[in-house]
């Protein structure tokens, strides 16, 4: 698990390695994550927008952003914990996401950026 604090919001990264499926003509693995995100701080915030960067091992590198996550935009007081999961294809068996999350302080409306830390996707039994 990886972990990052910024700005009293803690994100903290599970991954796991789903197999694989073969579609449009080329075979893809599949990698799952659950992001918790805690805020640890004294302010109420609400995620606006994700921005990822997927990279694998072929040197490919994928650009995804949009609106909250998994088709929400939490509100998250002081204390409260937010848990998702997702997941990506990855032609390769090992690659990298790294991004941020897009916040707003519902307070003052002032926007900041949290970042979500790099956290390693790989199939484990080429680990062995």
């Amino acid at each position: 698990m990886v972990q990052q604090i910024t700005k009293g919001i803690k994100i903290s990264v599970k991954t796991k390695y789903n197999g694989s499926s073969y579609r449009n003509n080329k075979n893809y693995h599949i990698f799952v994550y659950v992001i918790t995100i805690e805020n640890t701080s004294t302010k109420t915030v609400k995620l606006t927008d994700r921005y990822w960067n997927i990279f694998d091992s072929l040197n490919r590198s994928e650009i995804v952003s949009g609106e909250g996550v998994v088709g929400q935009t939490p509100v998250l007081k002081p204390q409260d914990v937010y848990t998702y999961s997702s997941g990506c294809f990855l032609e390769s068996n090992m690659g990298a996401m790294k991004g941020f999350y897009t916040m707003i302080d519902i307070e003052n409306f002032t926007q900041f950026k949290v970042i979500i830390p790099t956290f390693q996707l790989s199939n484990q039994t080429i680990l062995n």
